[in-house]
């Protein structure tokens, strides 16, 4: 298994660097955008030809391995290994010319996440987690931080396109947009995640948004020392169809799920 992860971590680390610089080179200078779904989505020809990069440096190594990418969707094969792939995590950001967009890649062993790569080429950061192996944002290690006072904190909400307008969202939302000093949306969930692991972010509040972009941010905040738990503070392993998850440091576990809790009751 060790061997198989040094050389996923390469091939993950090589793919998303030339894919989110691709995304990087075209950026504003789009041909294409256009609507994939009922609820607002959207893709772009960057989309694909990210895609494809990734898609290509995986085949190449890993011929046997499962892939599950956010465009193509399942390759339909059988196996242990499975790359869960977004190319363009952030794609209504990218298509408006807002410069807030990543790469990621996850390589799930077992239906456990155990290598993320994430990239954002704006910036030039790469972050790298591995199970029990630490995060790391551009080689060097990043760690989850307590908030001297949480109610001022900053946090981040995810919520899946498809509850978007759900009474129980909207009311949990806003009740946690009056009771942070900050709440965030920046429909780039991977960054969102980043920026907890990095102790950019207090934490972050998830409603029913499973998909391509979820399970390397799981990851990258775990390794850095954060929590991941559901809505009664089980801690999240595995996957699920529809997470409902607080992610946060230790310190913080009961004032999230007690808020989580008033939000929701």
């Amino acid at each position: 298994m060790e061997d198989i992860l040094r050389a996923a971590k390469k091939v993950a680390i090589q793919a998303a660097l030339q894919a989110g610089q691709e995304a990087k080179n075209r950026f504003e200078n789009i041909n294409s955008i256009l609507e994939k779904d009922d609820f607002g989505d959207v893709v772009t020809e960057v989309d694909h030809l990210a895609e494809e990069i990734i898609l290509t440096h995986i085949a190449k190594s890993f011929p046997d391995h499962c892939v599950d990418s956010e465009e193509i969707g399942h390759n339909g094969r059988q196996s242990d290994w499975m790359w869960i792939v977004d190319p363009l995590d952030g794609t209504n950001n990218y298509a408006i010319g807002l410069p807030l967009f990543a790469t990621s890649i996850t390589l799930m062993h077992e239906g456990n996440p155990v290598l993320a790569v994430i990239y954002e080429p704006m910036v030039d950061r790469l972050f790298v987690s591995a199970a029990d192996k630490g995060a790391f944002c551009n080689n060097i290690r990043v760690q989850t931080k307590p908030c001297p006072s949480i109610q001022r904190g900053t946090i981040g909400w995810i919520q899946g396109h498809k509850v978007q307008n759900e009474a129980r969202a909207v009311k949990l939302r806003h009740h946690l947009d009056v009771r942070f000093k900050r709440m965030m949306r920046v429909w780039a969930p991977t960054l969102q995640w980043c920026m907890l692991a990095k102790g950019d972010l207090d934490g972050i509040v998830l409603y029913n948004s499973e998909g391509t972009d979820l399970y390397s941010g799981i990851l990258m905040v775990q390794e850095a020392g954060g929590l991941v738990m559901d809505y009664e503070g089980k801690p999240f392993r595995g996957m699920s169809p529809e997470p409902y998850l607080i992610a946060c440091h230790p310190a913080h576990k009961e004032h999230f799920l007690k808020t989580v809790a008033e939000g929701l009751g």
